[in-house]
């Protein structure tokens, strides 16, 4: 009879690998029919693209003056137009891209690794540890995000400047209070995916062959808890670059010599009437980037889910 229990709780486990690994490929499949994830694919590689080879491309300097030229429209010379000192926009699109980019990325690296380390421990333990953690959860979630990012960064970002320069201090500043306040839904919803998961049968199969609670943890729960984290990651890719922007364009951002695309829309507010180009393209760069990420986000969200998934 032991024997037979064995063996059934292997046959469980490795049925729910194979369920798991079917899973991922029916996701697969289905977001790729997602017309409007696969257009915003192709539109966030071609932005990526753009801005990691394009100033290899186009060498021209970001903050080269030219006062014969400011103001320009775009032309052959300046695809993109210039600004009120002669810029090229194209190279300052090109270069803040970047930023904007790896603002956003580090910023959702650093809500998914705290979110997710704080809901597994969370989900998994339970007891004190869990209502400890989800009250602090609920304390950082009661903040108001955008003031008390403003604040942050008002106050720190001098010290930082002076201590790592003017590009890495505030670079890390941004992205680790971005990220740092947007980590609290990620912890909800691994918290959430953990209690579900570990009184599933294949949970129960490993623990009563008498897996660890860290194999338990890294090899059964977190893994099947991986679909609305990646989706929550999307969101926070575009929730982080929506911020930089609002702190650039609010003038605590990156400084002038240093141009990302809220940057570019601080600077072109007062010539709006003068020289619309100097907006629109930082904007619509801004637009296509976030609608992109959430067209992607949104298909995952629906590929990822198993109910849809196994057609019930």
């Amino acid at each position: 009879m032991a024997t037979r229990g064995a063996s059934e709780a292997v046959f469980a486990v490795g049925a729910a690998a194979d369920v798991s690994t079917s899973l991922w490929l029916e996701a697969g499949r289905r977001f790729r029919r997602h017309h409007l994830a696969m257009v915003g694919s192709v539109i966030l590689v071609a932005m990526v693209l753009a801005v990691l080879a394009g100033p290899l491309v186009w060498r021209y300097p970001i903050n080269e003056i030219d006062f014969k030229a400011k103001l320009k429209g775009p032309s052959w010379s300046h695809p993109l137009g210039t600004d009120d000192l002669g810029q090229d926009l194209l190279a300052r699109m090109l270069y803040g891209g970047r930023i904007s980019l790896a603002v956003g990325i580090a910023a959702m690296l650093i809500a998914i690794s705290i979110g997710t380390t704080i809901g597994a421990t969370s989900g998994f333990v339970g007891g004190k540890i869990d209502n400890t953690l989800m009250r602090i959860t609920d304390m950082f979630l009661s903040l108001p995000g955008l003031p008390l990012l403003l604040l942050i960064v008002y106050l720190f970002r001098d010290a930082l400047r002076k201590t790592l320069g003017p590009e890495a201090g505030i670079f890390i500043l941004i992205v680790a209070v971005i990220g740092g306040l947007r980590w609290m839904p990620v912890a909800r919803l691994v918290r959430a995916q953990f209690l579900s998961l570990r009184e599933k049968e294949f949970v129960e199969a490993a623990r009563g062959l008498g897996a660890p609670a860290f194999r338990q943890m890294f090899r059964h729960l977190l893994p099947n808890s991986m679909g609305p984290v990646l989706v929550a990651a999307t969101i926070d890719v575009a929730a982080a670059i929506i911020a930089e922007s609002t702190l650039s364009f609010l003038g605590l951002g990156f400084p002038p010599d240093i141009p990302t695309w809220g940057r570019i829309l601080f600077d072109a507010k007062d010539n709006l009437d003068f020289a619309p180009h100097w907006a629109i393209f930082p904007g619509t760069a801004i637009f296509l980037t976030v609608l992109s990420i959430n067209y992607i986000g949104d298909a995952l969200r629906d590929a990822l889910d198993p109910r849809k998934v196994l057609g019930r």
